[in-house]
């Protein structure tokens, strides 16, 4: 496997515009998460630069910008305030070391070729728990877009104390904040093309602050005390590391379906096709090196990338451009960013959540079904206040199963009992005539397309016959997969028939089939001759054995 992404110089004009334009775009949002997250605005930075450098160093999507996303946010949020809450002098390593054992995830989820099942998930599992991650991104900006501190607690903290926080509002800090978000809806959208609203929006609230309120007292952010990153040792104790390793995992799942989902965006505007496993192993080299520099947790993001496609971006050379810029500009603005209002980063903040919002689906989920509807507020709500994990586990094992049923009711219409020459199955000529020779002892079971578990019901059902009849025949032609426990359904009816000493036949099924039931050690109940390759010569044997 190729180690490096796709770098080329064949388009270095384009690449370093796109990667330019995308520095850009990513310098207020990482100023916005790093503070959302309270680890401060300089883990949001280095986890742009260190996440987005190595991800398109080695990932597997040419014009994929990753950087600090709203959902990882989000979980990183709720991961460092329990660490803190548990261990509040580790707290902040057992923090990071959790974004490190996300890295070592999404390389072995890589390394294994699992990229591929990532994105196999409902998509009103996907809707519910997205919609879900900006609620929740909202929700704990609401206290510092007021001009207070978020109060400890998570999403349920900040909605019993919503009373006191409009009790307690700043309204300079509020202003401030509306007008970021005023900023950020009302920009023209030709004019996103050369000033992305978010970098507008930095700029106009911390200039209108330092011009209008300079009496006011207004929360900042300071000054970022910027050098090279201390190295992160790996923290953890006996008592919390199970709890470590799931919330990494939680955070790597997430990251791998946000980068995948961007990916596949970054896809249909290129006509390119990503790697899905290398592009994982990019993601978690990534994460596990900006854990290890106290960078906040990223993924593929889709407003950096495509504004990086539209800015002329074909290869990973945009992203490796993108993240040396940012890298500059930290270090050579440092002091700029001290006088930045944290209202308005909050203002950024919920304008993120917003977007993260599945407006288009929320709006038409109940027209498509109340099953898909019903799961993807069943999620959301769970995504809300009880768990991320279980949300999506929850949510994706009901569909499954709803999906399951539908799938096995239309399936347990292709489970067919024939008795007689007369049924509406279809059969040539020469079939219906060897029914009527041996007027009709011979009960015909036809079963076709793929088998689930679903089944096996409609055929236990069918075969309840068998002891009217002489012989009974099993048409498997046209039944290329069944499971274990279709396979085992098959079994019981050959056992039955055995047992009420009738014989059995069988029109051999697809490969697959075939090998499931010979497995099984099906075939060592029925003489093996029994098993013909079409309907006709089955049923011409049977007849025979009966006539004899």
């Amino acid at each position: 496997m190729k180690i490096l992404n796709d770098i080329r110089f064949d388009n270095i004009k384009g690449d370093v515009f796109g990667g330019l334009t995308a520095a850009i775009v990513s310098l207020p949002l990482a100023l916005a998460f790093g503070v959302a997250s309270g680890a401060g605005p300089v883990a949001g930075l280095y986890g742009a630069v260190l996440v987005g450098l190595l991800a398109a160093l080695f990932g597997g999507t040419s014009t994929l910008i990753s950087e600090p996303t709203g959902p990882m946010t989000v979980v990183m949020t709720a991961v460092l305030t329990s660490m803190m809450a548990a261990n509040p002098d580790n707290g902040m390593a057992m923090a990071f070391t959790v974004v490190m054992i996300a890295g070592v995830f999404q390389i072995t989820l890589g390394a294994l070729k699992l990229g591929k099942y990532i994105t196999l998930m409902p998509y009103s599992v996907i809707s519910g728990f997205m919609s879900g991650i900006g609620v929740i991104l909202i929700l704990l900006q609401l206290a510092p877009f007021m001009g207070q501190a978020t109060p400890p607690g998570g999403v349920s903290a900040t909605l019993f104390a919503l009373p006191e926080l409009w009790q307690n509002i700043e309204p300079v800090e509020t202003i401030l904040g509306c007008l970021t978000l005023a900023v950020l809806f009302l920009v023209p959208k030709k004019w996103a093309n050369f000033l992305p609203p978010p970098l507008l929006a930095l700029v106009v609230g911390t200039l209108v602050s330092i011009w209008f309120f300079t009496d006011t007292e207004i929360r900042r952010i300071g000054e970022i005390p910027l050098g090279l990153p201390s190295l992160i040792i790996p923290t953890f104790t006996a008592d919390q590391i199970t709890s470590m390793v799931l919330d990494g995992i939680v955070l790597g799942t997430l990251g791998c379906i946000d980068a995948l989902l961007t990916a596949m965006i970054s896809d249909s505007l290129t006509r390119q096709e990503h790697k899905s496993d290398k592009e994982l192993v990019g993601q978690g080299v990534g994460n596990l090196v900006s854990g290890l520099f106290g960078g906040l947790p990223g993924a593929g993001a889709t407003m950096g990338t495509v504004v990086n496609i539209q800015s002329g971006a074909k290869t990973a050379l945009s992203g490796v451009v993108r993240a040396l810029i940012l890298l500059v500009v930290i270090f050579g603005a440092a002091k700029l960013t001290a006088n930045i209002p944290l209202a308005v980063l909050a203002g950024i903040a919920i304008k993120v959540g917003i977007n993260i919002l599945d407006w288009s689906f929320v709006k038409r989920a109940h027209r498509v079904n109340w099953e898909a509807a019903g799961i993807m507020y069943g999620v959301m709500f769970l995504t809300i206040f009880v768990d991320l994990i279980v949300a999506v586990g929850l949510g994706v094992f009901i569909a499954n199963i709803i999906t399951i049923e539908q799938l096995s009711a239309l399936q347990a219409k292709n489970v067919k009992s024939i008795s007689d020459s007369d049924d509406h199955i279809s059969m040539n000529d020469d079939e219906k005539s060897v029914l009527r020779a041996v007027n009709d002892k011979i009960l015909v079971m036809y079963l076709s397309g793929p088998m689930i578990f679903g089944v096996s019901k409609a055929i236990a059902r069918e075969h309840r016959a068998i002891e009217n009849y002489e012989s009974v025949l099993l048409d498997l032609s046209d039944v290329p997969h069944m499971d274990t426990t279709v396979s085992l359904a098959i079994e019981n009816v050959i056992k039955q028939a055995v047992e009420l000493n009738k014989q059995v036949y069988m029109v051999k099924p697809g490969k697959h089939a075939f090998a499931t039931l010979e497995k099984l050690a099906v075939f060592e109940m029925m003489p093996l001759n029994h098993v013909k390759s079409s309907r006709k010569e089955a049923l011409e044997l049977a007849k025979n054995d009966l006539l004899i």
